[in-house]
């Protein structure tokens, strides 16, 4: 798989990662056997990022991930921190985050996280020096390897971009949302930071698998955060109506190539992106993982269908999204 530089961290990484959000909790029952097996499928696809959080699943994702670590040494490990607690600016200190950091490391079963993201947290975070201080003392103090932010609107992906300490930004990036590209992109390129790319497939919708009988089990996102209910609505097919989101998809599926899925169509679009360093999908079985993985080997997509993509973006996707984040 085509490795990339991984921001400021120093590290290479496929193109491809892997996104364990689903493998912790939010997205229906997935046992810890299969979920195992998911990751091990992706590695063997040529996958060497994962990126998971210590809210998902309360740390099930993180322990399920360490169990991986133990049988296939030397990939990189991303975690996020900050969602545990109730989102108060006041939250982000270092004392919080050396214990933030340490649960993290037991779960990992790691001395040393090799990157630890702010997991979205309020947006006066991102501004305040101190937060900063504080990650850069968990550096000196061997915790952490590296430092990053998750961001849910790109001002703030903007104003950490700025911090010299910064590795990487994870960011929204798919063909319903394309504002990253216009002053995200380039920013981060020209500072040498990182773009980590998440909801590559706007939770599931851009796999082109889904329509409007789709159901979805009470305990998935898809289901109880539609209009924001548990966490930003953005996380949740990417913001957009589920039933526009149909509709583009429908315009999409005559631009696929032939040989490439729906999925792998709208992996390769984000690969094809200047400045993204890892595009992360999740995956819930092996074969998803293995298929995912397979984008990374397919070729660019012609200039014509990446304005293609812009247009139906610009029609359907736009007047909904754009202005929000």
């Amino acid at each position: 798989m085509e490795k990339r530089e991984l921001g400021r961290t120093g590290r290479q990484v496929g193109v491809v990662g892997l996104g364990a959000w689903q493998l912790g909790a939010d997205w229906g029952e997935v046992g810890e056997d299969e979920a195992l097996a998911t990751l091990h499928a992706a590695v063997d696809a040529g996958v060497s990022f994962i990126d998971t959080a210590d809210v998902y699943g309360d740390g099930r994702s993180e322990q399920i991930v360490g169990r991986l670590l133990k049988e296939r040494p030397g990939l990189t490990v991303a975690t996020k921190m900050g969602r545990r607690v109730p989102q108060e600016p006041t939250a982000y200190t270092l004392d919080n985050f050396r214990a933030w950091n340490d649960r993290s490391r037991r779960n990992l079963g790691v001395d040393t996280l090799d990157l630890v993201q702010l997991h979205c947290p309020p947006t006066a975070v991102y501004s305040d020096a101190a937060v900063y201080d504080a990650l850069d003392t968990l550096v000196e103090e061997g915790r952490i390897a590296a430092y990053g932010v998750s961001v849910e609107t790109c001002e703030e992906a903007l104003t950490a971009i700025a911090r010299p300490g910064v590795a990487t930004v994870q960011i929204i990036l798919n063909a319903f949302r394309l504002k990253p590209l216009e002053r995200v992109l380039p920013a981060a390129a020209e500072a040498g930071v990182g773009i980590i790319a998440r909801v590559p497939l706007a939770s599931g919708l851009l796999s082109g698998r889904y329509d409007e009988h789709t159901s979805f089990a009470s305990d998935d996102h898809r289901a109880f955060n539609r209009h924001g209910e548990a966490f930003d609505v953005g996380e949740t097919f990417s913001g957009v109506d589920y039933t526009t989101g149909l509709a583009a998809v429908e315009r999409l599926k005559p631009l696929v190539p032939e040989g490439m899925t729906t999925a792998q169509f709208a992996l390769r679009w984000i690969i094809d992106q200047p400045g993204v360093s890892v595009v992360i999908p999740g995956a819930r079985n092996k074969r998803q993982a293995a298929d995912n993985a397979a984008a990374a080997q397919l070729p660019p997509l012609p200039e014509a269908t990446h304005a293609a993509v812009t247009g139906v973006y610009d029609e359907l996707i736009r007047p909904l999204v754009h202005h929000r984040w």
